[in-house]
């Protein structure tokens, strides 16, 4: 199992005046650090005009700026919004070619779909996503190794032009789909790109679940969308690793953690509950993913109310703690360490802890294990000490 960096380049509230210049300071910084301590890829997504949440709006700049601070390792964008309103293809073809270029062949290229508020800045029209979708993952490597392309369908029409300039790596860098549902797990099997999987709190036992899902979608790939299949599997999660599990909970991960669920949905203007069937709600189905009740809510048989944020009877510990935050009240350190401790998806403690978690990770078939360590309020010094503490008191037992 290799192990990467994933980063949203994110700054919580509250924010001081040069709050944007020393966040993205801070984060070179720690790309630096995962370059010389040895980890794989730097993996960027990109975000829109989502303060709240991510400054991650220029990923192919910010990659650049990456690249020009690191010497081996790989940059990954993970990945571009693919509707045309908001990342025209022929200008994502040349950014991504372009930043090839100047990472020495260092790139690796995702497509996301994202969706809500980012799709509503642009204008892009819902109704037309995934048929803009499967374009993307045809147009892209084409633009890339056509010397003269032109496209016509009833959602875009491209011109024949000459699109420069072309990237480094032959035939092109790997295509990669971002993946959180069943139905997108398989469809980035069939498609025959690289897999960058979602974990939010559920267990390690759903994740093989949908990592089985992507398997067969491969079994049923008749032709990649680019010119090779890529069939690695990446999974992210959270990752703080400290020297103790005293100095984890002091550091604050678990609440960094729990800030994150509950950004994500109220930035991006979807339901909370739709989360609450992945760490195991509904009816008390076992937290390990094993039931079949909770297999048929995961692959979409039943609907989550979207504004019910009261406790349940049937409320597990983490759901019940994700509500208790949603309604404001106040969580201490120690108080979500220990319920996020016992989630085994989340690797947030002492460098034995988290071996122990990982072990899962690797025996589900994860080949690489994207790692956010910059999230919430977790200080810039501590995200630095975790980066040097994985590579040097937890990878050396992967290898």
């Amino acid at each position: 199992m290799k192990f990467d960096m994933f980063n949203e380049v994110q700054s919580v509230k509250p924010w001081g005046a040069d709050h944007e210049q020393r966040t993205y300071r801070d984060t070179i910084e720690q790309a630096r650090a995962a370059d010389r301590y040895g980890f794989e890829t730097w993996w960027q997504v990109e975000h829109n005009a989502t303060p709240e949440f991510s400054y991650s709006s220029a990923p192919d700049l910010w990659l650049a700026a990456v690249a020009q601070n690191t010497r081996r390792m790989r940059v990954g964008h993970s990945g571009i919004i693919a509707r045309y309103a908001v990342n025209h293809p022929v200008r994502s073809a040349a950014r991504t070619a372009t930043l090839d270029i100047i990472s020495g062949g260092r790139l690796e290229v995702g497509l996301a779909v994202s969706g809500g508020r980012e799709w509503a800045t642009y204008g892009a029209d819902p109704k037309v996503s995934a048929q803009e979708y499967e374009e993307y993952f045809q147009i892209l490597p084409r633009i890339w190794t056509d010397d003269a392309f032109s496209w016509n369908s009833p959602l875009i029409q491209i011109p024949r032009r000459t699109v420069v300039p072309k990237p480094i790596q032959r035939p092109h860098p790997a295509l990669w789909q971002t993946a959180g549902s069943p139905a997108s797990f398989r469809a980035a099997g069939r498609r025959g790109v690289g897999l960058l999987a979602l974990t939010i709190f559920n267990p390690v036992a759903t994740m093989k679940m949908m990592l089985d899902e992507y398997d067969a979608g491969l079994a049923e790939c008749k032709k990649p969308a680019g010119h090779f299949l890529n069939n690695q599997k990446a999974v992210f999660t959270f990752v703080h690793v400290a020297e103790t599990r005293d100095q984890a909970i002091e550091n604050g991960a678990a609440l960094a953690a729990l800030w994150y669920v509950l950004a994500g949905p109220q930035t991006f203007q979807v339901p909370l509950s739709g989360y609450f069937l992945l760490f195991g709600s509904g009816n008390n189905p076992r937290s390990d993913g094993g039931s079949e009740q909770y297999k048929s809510s995961l692959l979409g048989d039943g609907e989550p109310d979207p504004t019910n944020l009261a406790p349940e009877p049937w409320d597990n510990e983490i759901v019940a703690l994700v509500k208790k935050a949603a309604r404001g009240e106040k969580i201490a350190k120690e108080e979500a360490h220990e319920v996020l401790e016992r989630i085994d998806s989340v690797v947030i403690g002492d460098p034995a802890h988290c071996i122990e978690k990982l072990r899962r990770y690797q025996a589900i078939g994860t080949e690489r294990l994207m790692c956010l360590m910059q999230f919430g309020r977790i200080a810039h010094e501590d995200v630095m000490r975790s980066i040097r503490l994985t590579a040097e008191a937890v990878v050396p037992a992967f290898r």
